[in-house]
């Protein structure tokens, strides 16, 4: 069993679909002060963020801990959460017909070890169409969503292409995670 630290459904869609025994409670951390230059410096600092917030609350004495972000970029663009509808147009507009990368950092830690890992799953995305954009924008799917993007969901029947796996992109890579969870 391990406890974690986020408050998004995928990561504990993704935790229970791999079998991993888990409680789910976090501390928020804000990640608009973070300042980077790199899609994968921001995504470590705001990490370590949740886990300085989470560890300093929860340790890791009674189960290990697990806190995970993940950030989108394309066109040399981080693409945050989108504030607004329009904001979420143009970052979708950024993706549309080039490559997407989504990078998710995690960090795990038990009694015995920690683990601080950076994966990366990239997407060749077709033209969106605008008819199926507008009506994702409207359904407000993408709200709270890095890059305002869904994989499994809306940019699913845009993908031309992938390299890596989905979990990163859902926000967490419980392939990883599980190889290390089986060494401790």
């Amino acid at each position: 069993m391990l406890r974690l630290c986020s408050s998004s459904q995928t990561r504990s869609m993704l935790l229970t679909n791999a079998g991993i025994a888990f409680t789910q409670e976090s501390m928020d951390f804000d990640e608009d002060a973070i300042v980077a230059s790199s899609p994968k410096n921001f995504v470590y600092q705001a990490t370590l963020g949740k886990y300085n917030a989470n560890i300093a609350v929860f340790g890791c004495e009674d189960m290990p801990l697990l806190v995970a972000d993940t950030v989108v970029t394309s066109q040399g663009h981080i693409l945050r959460k989108a504030k607004c509808v329009d904001d979420a147009r143009n970052i979708l507009m950024t993706q549309s017909g080039n490559i997407t990368s989504i990078i998710t950092c995690m960090i795990y830690e038990s009694k015995a070890k920690k683990v601080i890992d950076i994966s990366q799953t990239d997407y060749i995305f077709s033209d969106f169409e605008q008819n199926d954009l507008d009506a994702y924008l409207e359904s407000g799917e993408w709200r709270g969503k890095a890059g305002a993007c869904m994989v499994e969901g809306f940019c699913k029947s845009y993908i031309k292409e992938v390299r890596g796996f989905e979990s990163t992109a859902m926000g967490l890579s419980v392939e990883v995670l599980a190889r290390f969870m089986e060494k401790d």
